[in-house]
């Protein structure tokens, strides 16, 4: 391939990348519902909050962190999970996961494309701070 060949390699090159990147951010967003908030007396300032996530097909969360513990059980389906530096997990039902306050949560999405799936979340946080920060 001669040097002319060049600008339409690079184009393509960066649509293909458009393309992967426009996939990625127009995965369906998981649905969130509360299932209990609750301050800890014996920890001042802290709380626990508990909320279920349901991945539809396809499904994933953006790039993010908590300033929490954060511990998923999965209930339903399969997912995976992994922060910035570990490896890359798939969970089944009645598996767990651990994300620390300094992780950032790079890979979170449903493994299927026709099955939805849930899980629960525990996360152990101070009170008043946002239970999710996106990261850029």
């Amino acid at each position: 391939m001669g040097i002319q060949h060049l600008p339409a390699l690079l184009v393509l090159l960066c649509t293909c990348l458009a393309m992967a990147q426009d996939k990625a951010t127009s995965a369906p967003p998981p649905v969130v519902e509360t299932v209990m908030v609750k301050a800890l007396p014996e920890y001042p300032g802290k709380e626990v909050l508990m909320i279920t996530v349901e991945y539809p097909p396809g499904g994933a969360d953006p790039v993010h962190r908590h300033d929490a513990h954060g511990f998923i059980y999965v209930l339903e389906g399969t997912i995976v999970m992994g922060v910035q530096g570990g490896e890359e997990v798939t969970l089944t039902p009645g598996q767990s996961f651990h994300e620390g306050p300094a992780d950032v949560h790079t890979v979170g999405r449903n493994a299927s494309q026709e099955k939805p799936a849930k899980f629960l979340v525990f996360l152990l946080k101070d009170i008043g701070k946002d239970p999710v920060i996106l990261v850029e």
